[in-house]
């Protein structure tokens, strides 16, 4: 029986992403200047207010110099996404900077001593996923509502189109399946999108229906009932204006859609010994690899840990019965070859996780995106030069 998948996404100007967003050009802020820096930053963002609440860690003789950068760089980011409304104006809110030094308790149980390896920065589960449902090896819903996003930002800011589209927007693709698995198109399609005051639904519509269409697959594109934009009739009001936002809210949106579990921890703000971040970076390039490798066509990776400790508690492979071999025997080989140190210090090192590279990843998924595509070292684990390793274990 054929059925229905649905997944969304959500623009960098999104309150919940204009948090993320601020909370990672932080961690990048602490990464220029030091790369063991210690960094877990929440952002609140509000009408007209942004406050910064968390722990952080740097050489004492740098410190207040990366702390007098910080409201300069936050305010900065703000203005990349687009925000001068009246009560969110990147110029004008009220900061309010409420981080403090990283806990002595957390930090004697992460950092490497003489008789110590470096631990896990907390306990935690990780999961990793990739299907070839797109070349990027990614849920199709998913990536197709992070593309419409990407795309109609870059039509706002890039080709001058600002005078209808606002920062603000949310995307919502159900893709319908065969009973096999096997992708017939899209059913439905959900656009809702900040605009600017008196435009209207047909405004909107004529202007990004062009836009969506081309990135579609020939013959998706849903027909103009099933192509709902701003279902409430109007979105003028949008951003922390509109609904207060808060870092790492948008969790599902960050990963695979839903198509794939989640441990539950959020990723911006947080520094690459916080294993919710780079273990699930860590379990996405393992998946992936093995998808590309060809010995599966789907692969879900969890990755456990405990705070204080190096090696992961676990480690569990499921190819969803598309692997060539057992799974067992694939979670076995893969730890056997050590092609990956799955070690915090380890996962750091292969992936290049301490460089300030993360702002980047702050909207629009952190996976499904190309190797370097945003600089030099970005999106790292998107990588898939463990394929052919992976291929000669099977």
């Amino acid at each position: 029986m054929a059925y229905l998948f649905t997944s969304e996404s959500v623009s960098e100007g999104h309150p919940d992403k204009v948090c993320d967003r601020v909370s990672d050009a932080v961690l990048d802020l602490f990464l220029e200047h030091q790369k063991d820096a210690r960094v877990a930053c929440e952002t609140l963002a509000t009408t007209n207010r942004i406050v910064l609440a968390g722990e952080v860690r740097a050489k004492e003789d740098i410190l207040p110099s990366i702390m007098g950068k910080i409201e300069d760089r936050v305010r900065a980011a703000i203005k990349d996404i687009g925000y001068e409304q009246e009560k969110f104006h990147h110029a004008h809110f009220e900061f309010q900077n409420y981080l403090h030094e990283q806990s002595a308790h957390i930090a004697q149980g992460v950092d490497e001593t003489d008789d110590k390896e470096e631990g896990a920065g907390d306990q935690g589960l990780m999961f990793g996923y990739a299907c070839r449902e797109t070349d990027e090896l990614m849920p199709a819903p998913i990536h197709y509502a992070h593309q419409i996003l990407k795309r109609l930002a870059v039509l706002r800011k890039e080709e001058g189109r600002d005078d209808i589209l606002g920062p603000d927007a949310k995307s919502q693709v159900t893709m319908r399946y065969d009973d096999d698995g096997t992708m017939l198109g899209i059913d439905k399609l959900v656009l809702s999108t900040q605009h600017a005051v008196g435009a209207s639904v047909d405004d909107i519509r004529k202007l990004v229906t062009p836009v969506i269409a081309e990135l579609l697959p020939d013959g998706w594109m849903p027909a103009a009932d099933d192509f709902l934009i701003n279902p409430t009739g109007k979105f003028e009001i949008g951003g922390p204006d509109g609904d207060a936002g808060l870092t790492g809210r948008k969790i599902i949106v960050d990963t695979y859609g839903g198509a794939a579990p989640h441990g539950g921890g959020a990723f911006s703000g947080k520094d690459p010994t916080k294993v919710d971040r780079s273990a699930a970076y860590a379990a996405r390039y393992l998946a992936k690899n093995i998808v590309a490798s060809g010995v599966a066509d789907k692969c879900t990776i969890q990755l456990a840990y405990a705070i204080g400790v190096a090696a992961p508690v676990s480690v569990y492979v499921n190819t969803a019965n598309t692997g060539k071999i057992a799974d067992k025997l694939l979670q076995d080989r893969l730890i056997e070859a050590r092609l990956f140190d799955l070690k915090p210090r380890g996962i750091r090192t292969h992936l290049g996780l301490n460089s300030p590279i993360y702002a980047p990843s702050a909207a629009y998924g952190h996976f499904g995106r190309q190797a370097g595509e945003a600089g030099a070292g970005t999106f790292s684990w998107e990588a898939t030069d463990l394929a052919d390793k992976i291929a000669e274990l099977v």
